[in-house]
């Protein structure tokens, strides 16, 4: 258990265990909380209640207190004070679960969550298949899969549903076809006319209104973890969410939101952007489209905050940090490479040494046609130096 220490005790979360008396943990894809020392588990009593969305113009309207850079958790178990801006962690000297209530924090509340569904084991699992089908990766990327320091965290997100009504201007294209005549010239300099069909288009103004009912379009509420590798992530089960309870996250790190859900909407808005313009292209018809302007209206907009599960594994290769995420429903893993230079160049002086024993052996044996495959054998050289030229250039880590 922990205690906020900012301005005196808060309210905080404990979570002994029925049998030791030691803090437990929520354990993945069981729905229980486990004890890591009598291996007690008891259930987690789940809220009994709808996950909900709330509405987006009265949180509009209402000021919002600026959430504190951090507070000091008391751990419950040893004491010590550690400084965070977590919703939840483990305490540094202990590893005692320490869980927050964020009533007292000025922070929009956690509406829903999705359990951690994929456990430790299942995670270094889906790691090594990944590991294993990286070409030209380091032996060091091997430590990844057996790595400890990979650690369970709750990353916050927003969804927004919203009713959009969309005008449009632009145009509607209609192909045609004509018979066009062109001449050319034989092999005796003799003129030639030939027909043949050449597509056209004719070019229609229109314009219209479409409307769409937009529903959980997700949007990440962090800036710490890349946003394109959380967007590789998906799709997430937003079904099986459940509704808030701080039980789940037990155990594990929570991160506070950094991106405000007035910024958040901004960035829904980016999403639903090219869903409403293939909207106008269907409703333009024709063969092809033009949309030129798209104003769009929102009503009835709604949100809420919703943690999800991902496991992060960060490894050090040349001085360089490189991090892995797991999604933990579904196993999806994503993240950033290095490229090994030296197991590229091995490949390239491989490949050319082949190239090399084949050209000797045509050689060497002489006769007709010599010339002929040392040309079918040119360009594979050739190739094999220009790809491994290319590779070593990007040795120094990609994300994939």
């Amino acid at each position: 258990m922990a205690e906020l220490t900012d301005g005196g005790p808060a309210a905080h979360h404990a979570y002994p265990c029925e049998q030791c008396g030691a803090i437990v943990e929520f354990a993945a894809g069981t729905g229980t909380l486990t004890c890591p020392y009598c291996g007690h588990a008891q259930e987690v009593v789940a809220v009994v209640r709808e996950v909900r969305e709330h509405d987006f113009a009265a949180l509009a309207a209402r000021a919002r207190p600026a959430a504190p850079a951090a507070h000091d958790y008391r751990c419950g178990t040893c004491g010590a004070v550690t400084t965070s801006d977590h919703l939840s962690q483990k305490c540094g000297f202990c590893g005692s679960p320490m869980v927050a209530e964020v009533e007292g924090l000025g922070l929009v509340e956690p509406e829903a969550v999705l359990p951690f569904e994929v456990d430790r084991p299942a995670m270094q699992s889906a790691l090594g298949t990944w590991v294993r089908s990286r070409w030209f990766a380091p032996s060091a990327l091997k430590k990844v899969v057996s790595a400890e320091q990979a650690h369970g965290v709750y990353l916050p997100h927003w969804t927004f549903d919203a009713r959009t009504r969309s005008d449009y201007t632009g145009q509607r294209g209609e192909h045609y076809w004509v018979t066009e005549t062109y001449t050319t010239t034989d092999s005796e300099g003799r003129s030639q006319t030939h027909t043949r069909q050449v597509q056209k288009t004719r070019w229609y103004p229109a314009s219209g209104t479409v409307g769409r009912d937009f529903d959980d379009v997700l949007v990440a509420g962090t800036g710490r973890v890349m946003p394109e590798h959380l967007a590789k992530l998906s799709p997430w089960p937003l079904q099986q969410a459940r509704a808030y309870q701080p039980d789940y996250l037990a155990g594990y790190e929570t991160l506070r939101y950094d991106v405000e859900p007035e910024a958040g909407l901004e960035r829904a808005k980016g999403e639903m952007a090219p869903v409403i313009e293939n909207d106008c292209e269907r409703d333009i018809g024709g063969d092809v489209q033009r949309v030129f302007q798209v104003h769009t209206s929102y009503s009835a907009v709604t949100y809420k905050l919703l943690l999800l599960p991902v496991w992060i594994a960060t490894y050090l290769y040349g001085g360089k940090p490189f991090q892995v995420l797991v999604n933990a429903r579904t196993a999806e893993v994503v993240g950033q490479r290095p490229w090994s230079a030296w197991k590229i160049t091995m490949t390239v002086l491989a490949g050319l040494l082949v190239a090399a024993v084949i050209i000797w052996a045509i050689v060497a044996n002489g006769g007709g046609g010599s010339a002929g495959a040392l040309a079918d054998v040119g360009p594979f050289v050739e190739a094999a130096v220009r790809w491994g030229a290319g590779g070593v250039r990007e040795s120094v880590g990609a994300p994939a």
